[in-house]
């Protein structure tokens, strides 16, 4: 039987590297989130908090949302919910106004890819982050997990 802990300790590092991969960003893990409520599960995209899930089966459950959103808003940054199950590619849920400013103050949502949600974040960016964080293509471990695992 595997450990949950664990199994969502990695998740975060494999997320974390991705997001490395796909944007240049230094991502690090939260420890924090262990001692203090209102914690997303990793650092270093601006303007984001991420918290990640990772789960044998099932589908995307609400208080997942609710955590993400709540510590967002003690961030005051934008919410990503980075889930994955097992066959099943990694999935991002974000506010529907991400993608479109004509949502802003609504509560809808969106369950988009991996890569989608990156390509949001880096158009976010302004031109001197850009330039910091050139990051270039998903690697073929971000395909690793898009795919089956």
């Amino acid at each position: 039987m595997t450990n949950g802990r664990a199994k969502g300790a990695q998740f975060e590092r494999d997320v974390a590297r991705m997001c490395h991969e796909a944007m240049g960003f230094e991502v690090k893990r939260d420890l924090e989130q262990y001692r203090q409520g209102d914690r997303g599960d990793l650092l270093g995209v601006p303007g984001w908090v991420i918290e990640c899930k990772r789960y044998a089966s099932g589908s995307c459950r609400s208080e997942w949302w609710v955590q993400a959103t709540k510590a967002a808003d003690a961030a005051m940054c934008e919410p990503v919910l980075i889930y994955k199950f097992d066959r099943q590619p990694v999935r991002c849920q974000v506010y529907l106004s991400a993608i479109n400013p004509n949502y802003w103050g609504k509560d809808d949502v969106a369950t988009i890819s991996f890569d989608t949600w990156c390509m949001i974040v880096r158009e976010g960016l302004s031109d001197e982050e850009r330039g910091r964080h050139d990051g270039g293509r998903v690697s073929e471990f971000a395909s690793y997990y898009n795919g089956s695992a």
